[in-house]
């Protein structure tokens, strides 16, 4: 989430932190090249450091490298870390010299953690004889590559001018052949405007990569990049050409940005430095031996990689403590506060570190690319606050299939809850400019950023909680009373982070409620009371007496109401009876349970979720990744069983009593399914939303919207497989019903002609599933 403090980013400023592990090494084995590239970082631009380094890094300094790689994976331990043979042009070291680069480097590192090594080249040296060399030490290789001929030849030529095209084509044409297969990792392209990107994207396509990855070439607020006629995002226009051919032929390659773009805009990581707040946790070795921080910086002037620091007489906690490399660890925290304000911080994280360079202010600036990256994330992804506005395809088919079979495995709901992850998150990040307006909400704000730096873990926790995605939705649609509650999101986060704080927090209904957590009853007509909240506790007034929790630690005093909890084995359900912003369904909720009820309720859905395992196990992955609350109703008047979902909730099912968890499990089953489809829907479109038709179903007496008769034949369709597994002839009569209902309107969704291609193959698979049961 954006920051809307002021903090300098430079690295001569920046605040010192405890050292993070560094798990990539970049290792300049050569400091000359037999390309003449003019785009290149090294020998064209500002710093000119390559022409006093060694042509050739020594065994020497390569042992000692190696040494301390092994060092610090030790001291950290390290499951894995990555290094990267690079120059210049790492082949020009010969295949003798390779072999024993990777024999020191694998004796030394492999016996503390699991060395994974490559290379990065433009591949006109690459021969069988090295190519035998990469497979028997398990090299992965990189290739530089721009596109076809006319394109490649714009900049990647020798020093007379000479094509190096046929050369590399005739490296990849090598890296192709099986015997050499397992060592080819794929291409690297530098966009250029002035290439065609459709014929770029096939170029590249033809030569088979595992993967592609698209750099912009460097350039800062210094040297900005060229923008022809004027245009304002012609970077952005020249990859999403690609993006929206990439997704039409089914995304046969992955391509790395494109991938992170996706990635983050459903919570996940990004695989780049280039986007996203992951930390960079690489480091330079140059060939004399000397600690460098990552060479792009060296595009902004001269000496601006340098550290002082070198292998021989420095650990790599010493590199990583260097002011230019942590604060490139340090997430949201360095960033300028430009950056930090804007509502897609998350997913662009600043750019690449090197293009936010500008005299006078250091890198303290945003990304000379910024406009190109917001376009760039606007076209590929939901706009913060806005999850009725999807990205393209950011499910994989194959996931999408999973999940069309009624199903679905641990990884395609895990990638569900990455959905709701995302947007949760966007919703909160939105409301950052109406929170600086309100005292009490803009002291949490300040808190829930602070805290997303050091306590992540905290802060995710309570942003994914059901109603707090509830009350953000509210706040964006206006109901700016609500906006105070920010503080309490704070303050839940700060106690499971276990950091002190002293906020002020809103009253409601006559109590103070912490999400996640519980409610604290208070005896004040004041709309908001201070608390202290330390050592995993909160403290505060109430009325003439001042209470004192800690929701970690029983008993409780009168005055606390923590929210109760069933622990499924794997994972805990909240019994959510103090939420004020749990009253969102269409039935009305109950008031808060007695103990004896409450443990009741606990047992009864913890018993619930076990039993899926057994009868409803391709189910169950999705109630235990997905059911994070369950709200107790009132009882139904008819007596019957009721349960509810809602969009705005996600994650949480609202329940009648019943009369046994096996009564209780085929609810939770059945509402799940509506947050699975809710979270495919927040990403893919299955039908034609401008539709108006309804369709007559079996079990409603008014017709349904098509979104209406899909969510229930998805929910119908699992209902009737958990009776189905059931015994008895009660169980069989229920599966015959549930099928009967699915059966006919599957057919009837099918012939409507409004589903798009990814629905109908969804609703296809559904019908595989009820024909399998035949």
């Amino acid at each position: 989430m954006s920051r809307p403090s002021a903090r300098t980013s430079d690295p001569a400023t920046a605040p010192r932190a405890p050292v993070t592990p560094l798990r990539q090494y970049v290792l300049k084995l050569t400091s000359r090249c037999d390309l003449a590239c003019d785009h290149c970082y090294v020998y064209e631009h500002p710093d000119q450091s390559w022409r006093r380094q060694p042509r050739l890094m020594t065994p020497d300094t390569v042992e000692a490298t190696a040494r301390r790689i092994a060092e610090h994976a030790t001291t950290h331990r390290l499951t894995a870390v990555r290094v990267v043979l690079h120059g210049g042009e790492p082949l020009l070291a010969g295949a003798a010299r390779l072999a024993t680069t990777a024999t020191v480097l694998r004796r030394v590192i492999d016996p503390v953690t699991r060395l994974d090594l490559r290379m990065q080249t433009n591949g006109v040296l690459l021969t069988a004889e090295i190519a035998d060399v990469l497979v028997a030490h398990d090299i992965r290789v990189g290739v530089s590559l721009d596109g076809d001929r006319s394109a490649n030849d714009r900049h990647r030529r020798y020093a007379n001018g000479a094509s190096s095209h046929d050369q590399v084509r005739r490296a990849l044409a090598l890296l192709r052949r099986p015997a050499y297969r397992s060592a080819y990792a794929g291409l690297l392209c530098t966009v250029d405007l002035a290439n065609d990107p459709l014929r770029v994207y096939q170029a590249l396509l033809a030569e088979e990569p595992p993967r592609i990855d698209f750099l912009l070439p460097h350039a800062n607020w210094d040297r900005p990049p060229a923008r022809p006629d004027g245009a304002t995002t012609p970077y952005a226009d020249w990859l999403l050409t690609i993006h929206r051919r990439w997704l039409a032929d089914g995304r046969p390659v992955p391509i790395r940005l494109l991938e992170s773009l996706l990635a983050t805009a459903t919570g996940g990581s990004t695989g780049t430095e280039a986007v996203g707040l992951a930390p960079a946790d690489l480091v330079v070795v140059e060939t004399d031996g000397s600690f460098e921080q990552v060479d792009s910086l060296k595009s902004a002037f001269h000496g601006a990689a340098a550290t002082g620091l070198d292998v021989f007489r420095h650990a790599v906690d010493e590199a990583a403590a260097h002011p230019g490399i942590a604060v490139r660890q340090t997430g949201l925290a360095g960033l300028c506060a430009t950056c930090r304000s804007c509502p897609l911080v998350r997913r662009c994280g600043g750019g690449l570190f090197a293009h936010r360079y500008r005299s006078g202010t250091g890198f303290d600036n945003p990304s000379a690319y910024c406009a190109d990256l917001a376009a760039l994330i606007r076209a590929t992804a939901v706009p913060a606050g806005s999850p009725q506005q999807r990205p393209v395809d950011t499910l994989p088919p194959a996931v999408l299939a999973d999940l069309g079979s009624g199903r679905g495995g641990p990884g395609s709901v895990d990638q569900l809850a990455a959905v709701h992850h995302g947007i949760a998150r966007a919703l909160t990040v939105a409301l950052s400019p109406a929170a600086t307006t309100d005292p009490v909400a803009a002291a949490g704000w300040h808190l829930l950023v602070a805290l997303d730096v050091s306590a992540p873990d905290a802060v995710d926790h309570v942003l994914t909680h059901p109603f707090v995605r509830r009350w953000a939705q509210r706040c964006r649609a206006g109901a700016t009373g609500d906006l105070s509650h920010l503080a309490a999101v704070a303050a839940a986060a700060a106690v499971r982070a276990g950091v002190d704080a002293e906020l002020v927090l809103p009253v409601r209904a006559g109590a103070v409620h912490l999400p996640t957590l519980g409610a604290i009853m208070v005896d004040t007509d004041a709309a908001a009371v201070p608390v202290t909240i330390s050592g995993g506790g909160v403290a505060l007034r109430a009325g003439r007496r001042r209470v004192r929790v800690r929701p970690a630690v029983g008993p409780h005093p009168d005055r606390w109401r923590p929210t109760r909890a069933a622990h499924t084995g794997d994972g805990t359900v909240l019994l959510e009876d103090t939420d004020p912003y749990r009253d969102c369904f269409d039935l009305p909720v109950a008031a808060r349970l007695t103990p004896a009820v409450a443990d009741r309720w606990t047992r009864q859905v913890r018993r619930a979720v076990d039993r899926l395992d057994t009868e409803a196990a391709g189910y169950a992955a999705g109630v235990r990744a997905l059911l994070r609350a369950v709200v107790p109703l009132r009882p139904d008047p008819s007596g019957r069983s009721r349960s509810a979902a809602a969009r705005s909730a996600f994650g949480a099912v609202a329940v009648t009593p019943v009369a046994d968890d096996a009564a209780l499990a085929v609810l939770l089953v059945h509402e799940v399914q509506h947050l699975k489809l809710d979270a495919v829907l927040d990403v893919c479109e299955l039908f034609d939303p401008a539709d108006a038709r309804r369709l007559r179903v079996p079990w409603r007496d008014d017709p349904r919207p098509v979104e209406g008769a899909l969510h229930g034949v998805y929910a119908h369709l699992a209902v009737a497989d958990v009776w189905r597994h059931r015994p008895g002839a009660e169980a069989a009569a229920h599966h015959r019903r549930y099928r009967e209902w699915t059966d006919g309107t599957v057919d009837a969704l099918l012939d409507l002609g409004s589903l798009t291609a990814d629905g109908e193959r969804f609703v296809r698979r559904m019908r595989a599933t009820l024909d399998g049961w035949r």
